[in-house]
């Protein structure tokens, strides 16, 4: 099943774009363009289309005989009445005395009491740390440790960092001792749609002599793929290592059945993070790997919300314009990328034995830039302590003049939600860009209702009219995280993310006017509006809102 895109047309826009930013001669022949001829298509697998869909008929089968088994006991009631009745009492109480999130804790109460016997079932399966849970996260969590040892701080640099900037010092004492370093002397390169950072990437992965790291999401076949395709096959003729890891869950609707048989016959290392059948009965095939990580030579390294897909380089429109945003990083924090990719790739399988790690270390001698870098992950083993939230909101909190996100998703703790009103109040000029055009409208509509209290407030909303906003950054005046992380319970709580937390006046000056020439594109929400919203919204949000955990 294959939709082909106009690729003229798509052009057309792109070359548009890319004047009125002052990029005009793009497309001169001295210029190599590797995105312009390539053809974008949405590709769908349907044998990847079945095998997710039997799991999650499984997974509904399953709710269906839980759901429906007391009415098959009905006879049985009286004299398990007041057993249900004590057992939901004792699994209220444990889940109140939980470290876990407020909302986590409050969905599973819920239905525990709107299904006095279904909802403990559905709890006792899927709601606690089952024994294979804990030994898939006491695994991934061995390899995280292992591979920070590797993370070394220089001292010197910490030290002069942050006696020099006492605000952002803050949030890099607690970075560092989260086991992420600080790195300076880096050069950071911003981009501000997914097309500009692919052109960089296939130039880049053109100049490969010893390896590739390659760690994505979504892996769709089409016209990205089949250029990124065609080089890396190249280069393993060269002799370069390409090693290559992706979610299951992310590339099994849209790549070949055989799409990593394949690969690995052609001599590509593949490794893919948690099979969704695996944990059918337990729900842990919702814990996915969202990172995206590219590193070339330990020379450069790629990070930000864009992943292995046409609609991410505008070749084919699914939300209108789909805005990405990326960063290209040369200096020690590349290895920070590293690290982090050569932990997941170990984690996903368990051979028993460790990578070297030094073996892709390349040791900068000289400085590349100015920019202060701490390269950040996180991931649902850590729960209930996860540092990216964190840190979050520590941006919000410390920020004095600005504080800017843009986050395709709005699905918030109270605390984050206060400590943005807090900021807003204190004078902050807070401003929040979410997508005109939604991919998930059940995510929508709950992305709306979180605007309710803080357009109240103070703190001040756009949509991004053009179509789809998928980039993820936090900018203040003192420090800006660009990477995968959205602000919902998904990115916070469920799946391993990543991302770098940069302090440098000209990429967070890059940041600030990319964030104003989307503003001057976005729709400025108002309260008044906000109350105007259709009755239905009004009707069913407090519900979803109920289990916005869940989704």
């Amino acid at each position: 099943m294959e939709k082909l895109f106009n690729q003229e047309a798509a052009y057309e826009k792109w070359d548009r774009k890319n004047k009125i930013k002052g990029k005009d001669n793009y497309f001169e022949e001295d210029h190599v363009s590797y995105l312009k001829g390539l053809k974008g298509r949405i590709q769908n697998n349907l044998s990847g289309f079945l095998r997710i869909a039997l799991t999650a008929l499984i997974v509904l089968l399953q709710c269906l005989f839980i759901i429906f088994l007391p009415f098959f006991l009905q006879s049985l009631t009286v004299y398990f009445y007041f057993i249900w009745e004590i057992t939901s009492v004792i699994v209220i109480v444990t889940m109140v005395n939980r470290n876990q999130s407020p909302s986590y804790r409050m969905a599973w109460i819920s239905i525990v009491t709107l299904l006095p016997i279904s909802g403990f079932i559905m709890y006792y399966l899927w709601g606690r740390a089952s024994g294979n849970k804990r030994r898939l996260d006491q695994h991934i969590l061995r390899q995280i440790s292992y591979g920070s040892q590797f993370l070394i701080q220089d001292e010197d640099v910490y030290l002069e960092f942050i006696s020099e900037h006492p605000v952002e010092g803050r949030m890099v004492k607690y970075m560092e001792t989260e086991g992420f370093p600080l790195s300076g002397g880096n050069a950071v390169d911003y981009f501000s749609m997914g097309e500009d950072v692919f052109e960089e990437i296939f130039g880049d992965l053109e100049k490969a002599e010893r390896f590739i790291l390659i760690d994505f999401f979504i892996v769709a076949e089409g016209g990205i793929w089949d250029k990124m395709h065609e080089i890396l096959k190249r280069k393993i003729e060269e002799g370069v290592e390409v090693k290559f890891l992706y979610d299951d869950f992310g590339a099994a609707i849209r790549t070949h059945k055989f799409f990593r048989q394949i690969l690995e016959h052609e001599g590509f290392e593949i490794r893919v993070f948690n099979p969704v059948h695996k944990y059918t009965g337990e729900l842990y095939m919702n814990y996915r790997s969202h990172q995206k990580i590219l590193v070339i030579d330990g020379e450069v390294g790629y990070t930000g919300g864009f992943n292995l897909a046409d609609e991410y380089a505008n070749l084919v429109e699914r939300f209108g314009v789909w805005k990405d945003t990326g960063i290209r990083i040369r200096g020690d924090a590349v290895w920070g990328l590293t690290v982090i990719f050569l932990q997941m790739w170990e984690a996903s399988e368990n051979t028993g034995t460790h990578i070297e790690y030094l073996k892709y270390k390349t040791n900068f001698v000289h400085k590349c830039g100015d920019v202060f870098c701490q390269v950040i992950s996180d991931g649902p083993a850590n729960n209930p302590s996860n540092p990216i939230e964190s840190l979050y909101n520590q941006m919000i909190v410390y920020a004095d003049k600005y504080l800017y996100i843009t986050t395709p998703y709005l699905i918030i703790e109270d605390y984050m939600k206060n400590s943005l009103i807090e900021a807003a109040k204190r004078g902050v000029d807070v401003r929040i860009i979410t997508p005109g055009i939604p991919d998930k409208k059940n995510v929508k509509l709950l992305t709306n209702y979180n605007y309710g209290p803080l357009l109240r407030e103070g703190v001040r909303i756009y949509e991004y009219t053009p179509g789809f906003i998928h980039a993820k950054q936090v900018l203040t005046e003192n420090s800006v995280i660009v990477g995968t992380i959205n602000m919902d319970y998904r990115s916070f709580y469920l799946h391993y993310e990543n991302g770098v937390w940069m302090s440098g006046k000209e990429i967070q000056e890059a940041v600030r006017e990319d964030f104003f020439r989307t503003f001057k594109e976005s729709k400025e929400v108002t309260y008044e509006e906000w109350l105007k919203r259709p009755r239905r919204w009004k009707i069913v949000q407090p519900l979803l809102n109920l289990f916005s955990t869940l989704f």
